[in-house]
């Protein structure tokens, strides 16, 4: 007669077996990944420093997937638009988005009524590929020699700052620094770096508060003066640079990139992607590039990833005032 526990066993004994044949049937197709290109989809114009970082991503990932990386530019809206397209996509590891801060953590944390895309449920994380501190800029015949001078300053007189744009994230980087600073200026938004520094050289506004990276460069031909970094460390390719956290001002938040797939995309192929991330993070061309820039590469894949995302959304969060949110409201 058959007992109990014999038919207990022998029932998940068959559920054994069958799991087992539908693994082997799942495996040819997903040993075939990636069987045709991948589509890495950038929230910027060919040229911005987003896109750079997308296309170093892209070249070097292609060459350890044995497919092509293509970019696909879709700028706009602050990367918005380029995320609500991923988000979307077929969630079959063949279309990626190139994350940043700005549209899975300022967008979600401060104007999540303002996206048409979930984050960050509409999304995997693949992994984190870099992180770069925003700055506070002036013009290199500044009266300000240093960040306390003008943190000082404005205490006292009416001092303004330049941004890319209301409700990017280093506008509210800045708005964190004046929090946590106990001061006020002028928010001054702007169309992009350039209009922002043009005005800036020309005395119309005090400073200018941005992702460092792009402006290296400028700092490094005398243009312009870079008086404190974001972040818990200073960076070794800009030594000099004291954090605002030196400074009593601690303000942690930087700008990220990082890889992302839809929602659902199978799990193996997001570990492949994840795996094949790290590897590319690790030669000496991306690190290099990276480094140069005054960037940090990060090799934190898939879950610990999630959890960055997660963490900086609550950073974003915590910035929110009614001021700072009507500010941004669209």
């Amino acid at each position: 007669m058959t007992t109990f526990a014999s038919a207990t066993m022998r029932r998940r004994r068959m559920a054994l077996a069958l799991a087992g044949l539908l693994s082997l049937a799942a495996m040819p197709a997903f040993a075939a990944y990636p069987e045709q290109p991948v589509r890495l989809v950038v929230g910027f114009p060919p040229g911005g420093g987003g896109d750079l970082y997308g296309r170093l991503i892209a070249n070097a990932l292609g060459k350890t997937l044995g497919q092509p990386v293509i970019v696909d530019n879709r700028a706009g809206a602050g990367g918005n638009i380029a995320a609500d397209a991923v988000a979307k996509a077929k969630p079959d590891g063949y279309t990626l988005l190139l994350a940043m801060s700005g549209n899975l953590a300022v967008a979600p944390a401060l104007r999540p009524q303002a996206i048409p895309y979930k984050a960050p449920d509409d999304f995997t994380p693949v992994g984190l590929i870099l992180e770069a501190p925003h700055g506070l800029f002036v013009a290199h015949n500044s009266r300000f020699r240093t960040a306390r001078e003008l943190l000082d300053a404005a205490r006292t007189q009416k001092l303004s700052f330049a941004s890319t744009g209301a409700g990017a994230a280093a506008h509210i980087g800045m708005e964190m620094v004046k929090k946590e600073a106990g001061i006020e200026m002028l928010h001054v938004p702007y169309r992009g770096s350039g209009p922002a520094i043009t005005d800036m050289l020309g005395g119309q506004v005090d400073c200018f508060f941005a992702t460092a990276s792009p402006l290296v460069g400028q700092v490094r031909q005398g243009q312009l003066r870079l008086l404190a970094i974001t972040g818990n460390a200073r960076n070794p390719a800009i030594p000099d640079v004291p954090t605002f956290k030196e400074l009593g001002v601690n303000v942690p938040v930087t700008q990220w990139y990082g890889l992302v797939a839809p929602a659902g995309t199978p799990t193996p192929v997001v570990k492949y992607l994840a795996d094949h991330l790290g590897r590319a993070l690790a030669t000496a061309e991306v690190r290099d590039a990276i480094r140069r820039d005054a960037a940090t590469e990060h090799n934190l894949p898939m879950d610990g990833f999630g959890k960055f995302i997660q963490e900086d959304i609550a950073r974003y969060k915590g910035a929110a005032t009614p001021a700072l949110l009507k500010e941004i409201s669209p």
